[in-house]
C-alpha cells in the first residue's frame, strides 16, 4: 500500500476517505472539482476587496490546502445564499415570558441558516423561584434547554443535517446540581426496552436520547479562581463536574477570567468567545502540515486574515441584530490544524517544541498586524479577536491531516456508520499517518496517538494551555480518555486529574474530554496498522441482532 492517492479529477487529496468528504460535502455545480472550489471560494468572498494578484495567490493557498475557509464558506461560495457563518452565540438577557419566546425565535431563525447556535441560560431564575406576576414558580433552566434542544432535532441544516447546540451555566447557579447530571445517559432507561441508552445505542438503535443535540459546560469565573488560589480548594461543583466529565464526558469546563469574565457565551464547539448576544463566528483554518516555511507562514496568515475579514462584510445573517453585533465586533476566528502532523515530519514530540513557539508567535503576530491595518485600510471597526481554533471535523478530514490542535486519533481504525438499517464498518489507515510511512520511514508504532497520550493528560493538557497563550479567543479541543473504571480512569484518578485541571485553567479557556465508549457506538474504533493496511477500504457488515432491544410495540418488521 502507499500514501499517494491519485484522483483523476482532484488530485490534492491524500485518500479516497477525503475527496468523498469534498463530494459529499462541499462540491456542487459552481465547484465539480476542488480547483474549481478554490477559485469560487476566493472570488466570492474577496473579489471585491482584494487586488488581482492577491486573488490568485488566495486561490492558490486554497486549492494547495495551506488555508483552509470554514466549512460554510466551502458550502455556500457561489451560491445565491452566502451563509458563511458557522455558529451563532446566543444570551438569554431577562428572566421573562418575552425573553424566553424571543430566545427561541433567535436560536431557530439561526439554525435554519445552517449554523450552530451556543447558548448561555445563567439569567434565568432556578427551579422553584418564586414568579410575582403570576403568584407560581419558576419551572427553571432544563425547560428552556429542553426547547432548543428539540428544535435542534427538528430544524435540519440546508434540509439535511441536524444542528449543533451548546448551553453553558454559572457554576454559582442554583440549578447547577442538576445541570451536573441532566445528560446522564447511563442511567436512562429507554421507554419499552427496559435498557439503559447506552446498551441501547451500542447495540445499534438511534434511540433519540435526551439533550441529544446538546452538548453542555459549566462557566467558572475569577471569584473561583481567587478561591482555588487562596484556599486550594475547587468546591462540590468543580469535582463533581470533573468526575461527570470522566464517566459520560460531560459538562465540559468554560474558564472566563478576570477582563474575560464576561466571555461566557460560545459557538456549539467552544472556540469563539463573546459577552455578546448574537455574536457570529468566523472561521477558517491554517495547514501547518502543508506549510513548509516561516516566511510562507506569513504570507499565507495575512492573505487568510484578509479573507475573514471580507468576509464580515460579505456573509448573509438571520436577522438585523446580529449585523449589528457583528459590525461592533468584527470578530475572526482564524485557526490552525495539522499541527500534530506538523510535530511528527519533525520527529518531534507531542508538545510545543521551540520552532512550534516560533510558528505561534508569527501566527499571534501577523493575524494581529494584518487585521489591524487592511481594517483600516478599507474603514471598518477593528476587529475585536483574531484568533480561535475550530476542531476541523471534516475540512481535517477532507485534508488529510490531524485536525485542531488534536494528536492523531489513532494510526489506523475502523469507521462506523449506518446503511439502510444495517451499520457498516469500513477500515482505514489515517492519511497523515501514511503520509509520514510512507515519505519519511515513520515507524507506525512510533507514531504518538491520542489514545497513547491518554496515560499522560497533563502532556495533553499543557499543550493545549502552550498553544492558548496565542490564541485570544479559545480551543475547541477533547482529551481522549480510557473508558470509566479502566486503570487510568476510576474514582481514584478523580482527584488527581482535578488538581491537574484547576492547576492549568487560569491558562485554558475551556477543557473538554471523552472517555472511550462513554456515547455508545462511537464512530471510530482503533485497530492495529497491520489489520487495518491489509483491508483497507474494506466494507463489512458487523452481525447485530437488534430486534430484542428496538421492540417498542411496533416490532421490527
Amino acid at each position: 500500500m502507499t500514501g499517494e492517492y491519485r484522483s483523476n479529477i482532484n488530485p490534492i487529496f491524500r485518500s479516497k476517505f477525503s475527496e468523498d468528504i469534498f463530494n459529499l460535502k462541499y462540491r456542487h455545480d459552481n465547484a465539480e472539482s476542488w480547483d474549481e472550489l478554490a477559485r469560487t471560494v476566493a472570488i466570492d468572498v474577496c473579489g471585491m476587496y482584494l487586488q488581482k494578484s492577491e486573488l490568485e495567490e488566495l486561490t492558490t493557498m486554497i486549492r494547495n490546502q495551506e488555508f483552509l475557509p470554514g466549512g460554510r464558506y466551502l458550502y455556500y461560495a457561489g451560491r445565491p445564499n452566502r451563509f458563511y457563518n458557522n455558529c451563532f452565540l446566543l444570551k438569554a438577557e431577562e428572566d421573562t415570558r418575552e425573553d424566553w419566546a424571543s430566545l427561541t425565535w433567535r436560536a431557530i431563525s439561526c439554525l435554519m441558516t445552517g449554523g450552530g447556535i451556543g447558548v448561555d441560560y445563567s439569567v434565568y431564575r432556578p427551579a422553584g423561584a418564586s414568579l410575582s406576576k403570576t403568584g407560581g414558580v419558576a419551572s427553571g433552566v432544563m425547560p428552556a434547554m429542553e426547547i432548543l434542544n428539540e428544535s435542534g432535532r427538528r430544524v435540519r441544516q440546508g434540509g439535511s443535517r441536524r444542528s449543533a447546540i451548546y448551553a453553558s451555566l454559572d457554576e454559582t447557579h442554583a440549578d447547577v446540581h442538576q445541570f451536573l447530571v441532566h445528560k446522564n445517559w447511563d442511567e436512562y432507561i429507554v421507554p419499552g426496552t427496559g435498557k439503559s441508552l447506552s446498551e441501547v445505542k451500542a447495540a445499534g438503535f438511534d434511540f433519540p436520547a435526551p439533550m441529544d443535540m446538546t452538548n453542555i459546560s459549566v462557566n467558572y469565573k475569577t471569584d473561583w479562581l481567587l478561591k482555588y488560589w487562596e484556599t486550594g480548594e475547587v468546591g462540590d461543583v468543580f469535582k463533581k463536574n470533573m468526575e461527570q466529565a470522566l464517566r459520560t464526558a460531560e459538562p465540559g469546563f468554560s474558564f472566563n477570567f478576570f477582563d474575560r469574565e464576561n466571555e461566557t457565551l460560545r459557538n456549539a464547539c467552544c472556540e469563539v468567545t463573546s459577552e455578546d448576544d448574537s455574536d457570529v463566528c468566523n472561521l477558517g483554518s491554517l495547514n501547518f502540515s502543508k506549510i513548509k516555511t516561516l516566511q510562507r507562514l506569513r504570507e499565507v496568515v495575512e492573505l487568510a486574515t484578509k479573507f475573514l475579514v471580507c468576509g464580515t462584510l460579505r456573509a448573509h445573517l438571520p436577522y438585523e441584530k446580529v449585523d449589528a453585533v457583528r459590525q461592533k465586533n468584527r470578530r475572526l476566528g482564524l485557526g490552525i490544524m495539522g499541527i500534530h502532523e506538523w510535530l511528527i515530519q519533525r520527529q518531534s514530540k507531542y508538545e510545543v517544541t521551540p520552532e512550534l513557539h516560533r510558528w505561534l508567535h508569527v501566527y499571534k503576530t501577523v493575524s494581529d498586524s494584518t487585521a489591524d491595518k487592511f481594517t483600516d485600510h478599507m474603514d471598518l471597526t477593528p476587529c475585536k479577536a483574531k484568533r480561535a481554533i475550530a476542531p476541523n471535523g471534516s475540512i481535517g478530514i477532507m485534508a488529510g491531516t490531524t485536525t485542531g490542535i488534536e494528536p492523531l486519533f489513532a494510526v489506523a481504525f475502523k469507521r462506523r456508520y449506518l446503511k439502510g438499517k444495517n451499520w457498516h464498518y469500513q477500515y482505514v489507515v489515517d492519511s497523515a499517518a501514511q503520509q509520514l510511512i510512507d515519505l519519511y520511514g515513520t515507524k507506525p508504532e512510533s507514531i504518538e496517538s491520542a489514545l497513547d497520550l491518554a496515560s499522560d493528560y497533563k502532556r495533553r493538557i499543557e499543550f493545549q494551555a502552550d498553544v492558548q497563550d496565542y490564541v485570544d479567543q479559545a480551543i475547541s479541543s477533547t482529551i481522549n480518555l480510557p473508558s470509566w473504571g479502566s486503570d487510568l480512569n476510576n474514582e481514584d484518578t478523580v482527584d488527581d486529574f482535578t488538581e491537574t485541571l484547576a492547576s492549568y485553567a487560569h491558562r485554558l479557556r475551556g477543557f473538554t474530554c471523552y472517555p472511550d465508549g462513554s456515547r455508545g457506538g462511537q464512530p471510530l474504533t482503533s485497530v492495529p496498522y497491520s489489520e487495518a493496511a491489509k483491508q483497507v477500504g474494506e466494507e463489512f457488515i458487523e452481525a447485530i441482532d437488534v430486534c430484542d432491544i428496538t421492540q417498542r410495540g411496533g416490532g421490527c418488521g
